[in-house]
């Protein structure tokens, strides 16, 4: 595995090893020591999947208390994966990282608790499953707006299509309204 940070350091793309032949492939997508290795050391404690069709964009979402890290993969489709950093006392603090996650180049996404994340969906439909730290808490969550204007995410949104969004996503908040970590 290699294990590529972005421009924000803490958010990491890793990309695995793969094997393949006439039958199909095989790779590792998480092995804890090297993880460990390479500087992260979650406690996974739920798995998700979240299947989407084309335009779905879904975030930007986080929780206020049970902060989430997660390992997020692409097992169907291509997603472009948006993180935000909400940690007021960290120097990337109010910046973004957008990362492209296909089935077909099998990278992953770690996003460490502490970073707002959501994701849009370009191709005809998309699987997406995650491994969390944290279990899911309704009275935690959170949502800031994927248009937020002091983000300014760059969403790669289709010519002439609105991004399908679900009411909670509709009702997030602004940056500067929302919720963060100290």
């Amino acid at each position: 595995m290699m294990f590529i940070p972005t421009e924000i350091p803490e958010v990491i793309i890793i990309e695995p090893r793969v094997f393949e032949d006439s039958r199909g492939f095989f790779m590792e997508t998480y092995q804890a020591r090297k993880f460990t290795e390479a500087g992260i050391a979650p406690d996974f404690i739920q798995d998700n999947h979240s299947c989407s069709k084309q335009y779905t964009l879904r975030g930007l979402h986080y929780q206020i208390r049970h902060a989430q890290g997660k390992l997020v993969r692409v097992v169907v489709g291509e997603i472009f994966d948006a993180v935000v950093d909400i940690r007021r006392s960290s120097p990337t603090f109010g910046r973004w990282v957008g990362v492209w996650l296909s089935a077909q180049d099998k990278r992953q996404l770690w996003v460490p608790p502490g970073f707002a994340h959501g994701f849009y969906v370009v191709s005809e439909w998309a699987d997406v499953l995650y491994k969390a730290t944290d279990l899911y808490d309704q009275t935690a969550e959170r949502c800031i707006r994927w248009d937020d204007p002091t983000i300014k995410v760059t969403w790669p949104i289709a010519p002439g299509k609105l991004p399908i969004l679900s009411a909670k996503d509709l009702a997030g908040k602004s940056f500067t309204e929302a919720e963060m970590y100290a």
